[in-house]
């Protein structure tokens, strides 16, 4: 088991993840290269009465720790069995190690927009991705977990396992997962990518990708983001200081320009990305950055996507607002609004919508961030239907997240699963 503490070469970097606006000072760090290193790590920290937490990427970080980090970075084996169609991974893997090996077979995984997530951490939230309308929640498809438990213990979980429920979805306060197994599908290539509309047009592109996406089929799962693009040369020409409404779209289907017709008759583009593409090369749907940074972010999921809605996602998101993060409404439905045959930790099936808000940590830190999204989520409120894990990014309450995002009934039975595996608190629940 390699050690690190403050101090000593290499610390600051093991400690440091993909969201830099997290601080956190473990008194050690565990490089852990196998499960052995991690129940040699979880062993540790309950006879030294340490709280444990685990990184792989840091792309989901919500809470630093002063006691022990087990980073799995290292814990990197990707293995894919192409006839019965699954991956066995480690704690460590990034998605595009996944989505590469399974695609010289034909098959793909359930992966979200960026390839740079960690596979663990983005499908213990749930893991919402491309394909998600399709085929529903990364959760869904996992087929078993190896996870050490508080008592130091590796074991392997299935369904009708507790552990098992409570990790697809629960995500923390049970164990260090070191493997995970699921399901691939049989997906070699989409037609995706987007489509990029002026300022001017953000109205008029909002309202008809709402009617538009409310009619669409399973098989397309598609978004639509306001950003605001800085004035600096390293973006292309056509996006400098523009505030632009982004349609993101993964469809599995044939006919796609037919599709996306509508959409492009309602203004000129700015640019138009959509094509068919192989799935390695997924990540170009959305082209999420891959620098470390500081962000926060929250969501609502919503019942509806009225006329009021869309004025007030307008006004505080929109190219008129004063300090407007990037806000993203994905549509929901598919796959998402049934019931999988392994039901993992609960799920707002019911929600049509989720409006998501995402913003850089500037010098006036979180509190100035979470005041211009109450703004927004405060307007959203008479529609709100809950919140989904995944897209809970940076510091947040645990009461407040937890009983936001899980239905009453979940929340009590991870309260008690987790008094159960972890009695004495080493995963500090969060």
């Amino acid at each position: 088991m390699h050690t690190l503490r403050p101090g000593q070469d290499g610390y600051a970097d093991e400690v440091a993840g993909f969201q830099t606006a997290v601080p956190s000072s473990p008194a050690v760090v565990v490089a852990a290269e196998s499960a052995e290193d991690v129940v040699a790590a979880v062993r540790y920290a309950a006879e030294h009465g340490l709280a444990v937490a685990v990184q792989a990427t840091g792309h989901g970080l919500t809470a630093g720790t002063d006691g022990v980090l087990i980073s799995t970075r290292r814990m990197t084996g990707v293995e894919i069995d192409a006839e019965s169609r699954t991956a066995r991974v480690e704690a460590g893997v990034r998605w595009e190690a996944v989505v590469e090996a399974a695609g010289k077979h034909g098959l793909a995984p359930l992966s979200g927009s960026s390839p740079d997530v960690g596979v663990v951490g983005y499908t213990l939230s749930g893991g919402f991705g491309l394909l998600a309308r399709r085929y529903g929640r990364a959760a869904d498809h996992v087929t078993a977990l190896d996870v050490v438990t508080a008592d130091g213990e590796l074991r392997r979980v299935g369904p009708g396992s507790d552990l098992f429920w409570a990790l697809r979805g629960g995500r923390d306060g049970f164990g260090v997962v070191t493997a995970i197994e699921f399901g691939l599908v049989p997906v070699a290539e989409l037609y995706g990518g987007s489509l990029t509309f002026d300022s001017a047009d953000v109205p008029s592109v909002l309202r008809a990708w709402r009617t538009w996406s409310a009619a669409a089929p399973d098989t397309l799962t598609t978004s639509i983001a306001l950003i605001r693009y800085p004035d600096l040369p390293v973006l292309p020409e056509a996006l400098r200081g523009r505030h632009v409404a982004q349609v993101r779209i993964a469809y599995l289907g044939d006919g796609g320009d037919d599709l996306v017709a509508p959409l492009r008759a309602v203004a000129p583009a700015l640019a138009d990305t959509l094509r068919v593409l192989p799935f390695t090369e997924s990540g170009s749907i959305a082209a999420e950055p891959r620098q470390p940074h500081g962000y926060h972010g929250t969501n609502a999921t919503v019942s509806q996507l009225n006329d009021a809605m869309l004025d007030a996602v307008l006004e505080h998101a929109g190219p008129g607002a004063a300090t407007p993060p990037v806000l993203i409404v994905d549509r929901l439905g598919g796959a998402l609004a049934r019931t999988p045959e392994t039901p993992g930790v609960g799920w707002d099936r019911s929600a049509e919508f989720v409006v998501r808000a995402l913003s850089m940590v500037g010098d006036d830190g979180v509190a100035a961030v979470r005041r211009t999204h109450a703004k927004l989520f405060d307007a959203l409120a008479p529609w709100t239907t809950g919140r989904l894990l995944p897209f809970v990014y940076g510091e947040h309450a645990p009461e407040e997240v937890t009983e936001s995002v899980y239905p009453a009934a979940d929340l009590r039975r991870l309260g008690e699963l987790r008094r159960r595996f972890d009695p004495r608190n080493v995963f500090r629940a969060r």
